[in-house]
Parts: structure tokens; C-alpha cells; sequence
């Protein structure tokens, strides 16, 4: 009898560890899905905006490399804030920052109003990333490559949302881009009540503690860690450059803005499933190198294809792009944390790499933008985007382990 009740006891306890568990899951992945629509929001209405604005493309690309170099130049920070206040008030600090950033943009029609919010929704993303990256690394040190499969699926997701539906919003509110834009403040408020209900308030005791004991080398001293940042920030760089440039290209190529719009939707999804299935994959085929060697390929492929072709070829085009992209994010996020001996580890190490990857990464859509204004023409463009897919097979070289 009291045995059967002790297992009675222990089969509930377990039960009770893995819903919470579930719902930690799942806060990581609703915070997760806010990561991208701040930045990836502007693209689909890339020329609606610059004609609104009464801007150049280069001011436009603006839009795009601002949030992305915060997301840069912040990312350092992420350790000490962790460290003052603990995991989980950090992340709901810096989503409510997403909250009011999205926000702020339904209040007008304003260039200047656009470069404060990106950059706020930039320093808000910059910190949640290094901070959920360690949180994974500890939560689930047996099962953190499928947790940030999960969570790499919820930013793909995120940014599936904000280019399927950001023009569909702008149509449905009388061809507002303000309310298209500041729309999705509504998500990061639900990821912020969804985030404070899940998350155990000692969540902040405990990594207090933890971040007081642990020693934690130096990324910055160490040329992998370096090699890691060169490769992070040129997969980040075509990603952000995709999102903001696919739609003007497709249009520079005479398809509309609903179609164009259709087919960044269309790599979205792609992407979307590729963030959880190629992690997934690698569970059973885990050689990074291999994967980064297969994906450079297929994408030196299909941006070929982009730039060459037309009618349904642009449509495999996207299609190859899209895995590429979904498979280069997730290795990207699995690399520091594959060499990281803590939780502390996986937070500097990601947060270095984070850092300098993105920063690097800015430069790019400010790149295109400029040699748009200079030559009137996309050419320089797709140079640009065979470029870093060369650059990312060649840093295999650096990043095989001797």
C-alpha cells in the first residue's frame, strides 16, 4: 500500500516536471516568434514605404542594418543583465521593449519615428538571444539542440508571419503601413503574458546563483570563437538581406507586389520548417561541417537561379534559398553552444558571437542599397549574395576542429 503510493507520488511528480517543462517549451517559443517581425516587417513593404517616405534606398536600408547592429552592439550586455536581475525578468524587460517599439509605430508616418523603433526593438532582441541561449543550455543540457530547433522554428515562424501578413494588414487597414507595422505589438504582448505565466519566479535565484560560482573562458581570446562570429555573421547577412531585398527584386523583375509578396512568404515558410527539421536532422547526422558544405552549394544554386531566370524558376530559386537560410540559422545558434562547458560559457560564448555577427552583418543591406543608388540596376546585388555563400563555404576551413 505504501508503495504504491510512493509510486503514485513519484509517476505525479514526474508528470509535473514534464508539463512544466511543456510550458517552459513553449514561452521560449512565443518569445521567440517577436525576434524578427520588428525588422523582417519593413521588407514586404519596401517600396510603399520609400515612396511614402520620400526616401532613398539607401535611407531604406537603413531600416534593416540599424536593429541589426543593435542587435550587434547589445548582445555584450546580455551577462550583466542576466546577472542584476535573473532570466526571467530580464527576458520580460526586453520583450515589454518589444511591446512599445512595435507600438510606437502606429502613432505616424514618420522616417525619423521608424530608426528609433528599430533600434529600440534591435537592443531588446540583441539581449533575449545570448539570454535564452544559456537558458536552453541549462534547462535542457541532454536535450538543447532540439529545444533551440524549437526555438530557431519560433523565429522562422515569426518571420513567416510578419511577410505573409504585414501586406495583407496594410490592405485590410486602408493601405495603413503604420497599422501594418504596429500590428504586431499585439504578439509581443502575448508572448510577455504567456513568458510571466510560465516561467517559475526563482527562475531569477537560481541563475543569480549559478552565474556566482561558475568560471567561463573567454570567447574573446579564442580564434574559434572567432571563426564561429565570421561564419554567424555571414549566414545572418544573407538572411537579413533576403528579407529586406527579395520582395524589390522580385519587383525590379516586373512581378507585383502581391506576388512578390508571395513568394518571401513562400521561403518564409520553407524556412520555417527547415528551422526545426534540419536541427532535428542533425540529431542523427551531426556533422556541422557537412551540413554547411551541402547548404553552401545548394544556396550557390539557387541565387544563381534568382539572378538569371524567370517565370517558375524564381519559384524554385526561392525554394532552395529558403532551406539554405533554414538550415545556416540553427547551426549558427548550436556552434557556442557546442563548445561551451556551462551555462555561463554558452551565455558569453553566444553573446560574443551574437555580437560581432550581427554587427558584421549590418553592413550588408546598407551594401546593396548603395550600389542600387549608384548603378540603378540589382547586379551588384546578386554578386553580393554569391559572395557570402562562397564566404560560407570557405569558412568551413576555419571552423573544422583540428
Amino acid at each position: 500500500m505504501l508503495s504504491g503510493s510512493r509510486e503514485d507520488i513519484e509517476q505525479m511528480a514526474k508528470k509535473q516536471w514534464t508539463l512544466s517543462l511543456i510550458l517552459v517549451v513553449i514561452s521560449i517559443f512565443f518569445v521567440a516568434l517577436n525576434m524578427r517581425p520588428a525588422v523582417t516587417g519593413i521588407g514586404p513593404l519596401y517600396n510603399v514605404l520609400m515612396t511614402s517616405l520620400h526616401v532613398s534606398n539607401t535611407s531604406m536600408s537603413f531600416l534593416t542594418s540599424i536593429p541589426v547592429f543593435c542587435m550587434g552592439l547589445f548582445a555584450p550586455l546580455a551577462v550583466p543583465l542576466q546577472r542584476k536581475v535573473g532570466t526571467k525578468s530580464a527576458i520580460t524587460f526586453l520583450v515589454a521593449i518589444l511591446v512599445f517599439a512595435n507600438g510606437l509605430r502606429l502613432l505616424q508616418e514618420s522616417y525619423a519615428l521608424l530608426i528609433v523603433t528599430s533600434f529600440a526593438a534591435g537592443l531588446a532582441i540583441a539581449m533575449i538571444g545570448p539570454i535564452l541561449n544559456a537558458f536552453i543550455k541549462k534547462k535542457f543540457p541532454q536535450r538543447f539542440t532540439t529545444v533551440i530547433g524549437i526555438y530557431s522554428f519560433g523565429i522562422g515562424v515569426g518571420a513567416t508571419l510578419s511577410a505573409a501578413l504585414t501586406v495583407t494588414f496594410y490592405q485590410i487597414f486602408g493601405n495603413s503601413w503604420t497599422v501594418a507595422l504596429g500590428i504586431w505589438a499585439l504578439l509581443a504582448l502575448g508572448a510577455l503574458v504567456i513568458w510571466l505565466w510560465a516561467i517559475p519566479s526563482q527562475q531569477n535565484e537560481q541563475v543569480l546563483k549559478i552565474t556566482t560560482t561558475e568560471y567561463a573562458r573567454n570567447p574573446w581570446t579564442s580564434g574559434r570563437a572567432w571563426a564561429i562570429l565570421l561564419y554567424f555573421g555571414l549566414q545572418t547577412s544573407l538572411f537579413f538581406s533576403m528579407m529586406a531585398w527579395l520582395t524589390p527584386l522580385l519587383q525590379d523583375k516586373g512581378l507585383s507586389l502581391e506576388t512578390a509578396s508571395a513568394m518571401l512568404t513562400f521561403m518564409s515558410i520553407v524556412q520555417m520548417i527547415g528551422n526545426i527539421a534540419v536541427p532535428m536532422l542533425m540529431e542523427k547526422w551531426s556533422s556541422r561541417m557537412v551540413w554547411i558544405l551541402a547548404l553552401g552549394f545548394v544556396g550557390l544554386i539557387g541565387f544563381t537561379l534568382l539572378w538569371l531566370t524567370s517565370g517558375v524558376y524564381l519559384w524554385l530559386a526561392v525554394l532552395l534559398i529558403g532551406i539554405v537560410l533554414s538550415g545556416l540559422f540553427p547551426i549558427g545558434l548550436l556552434l557556442p553552444l557546442d563548445e561551451a562547458k556551462n551555462d555561463l560559457e554558452a551565455n558569453s560564448w553566444s553573446s560574443m558571437v551574437l555580437s560581432g555577427g550581427f554587427m558584421l552583418s549590418a553592413i550588408i543591406p546598407i551594401m546593396i542599397g548603395v550600389c542600387y543608388d549608384i548603378t540603378g540596376n540589382h547586379t551588384w546585388t546578386y554578386i553580393i549574395f554569391l559572395l557570402l555563400m562562397v564566404g560560407i563555404i570557405v569558412s568551413t576551413r576555419l571552423l573544422r576542429k583540428k
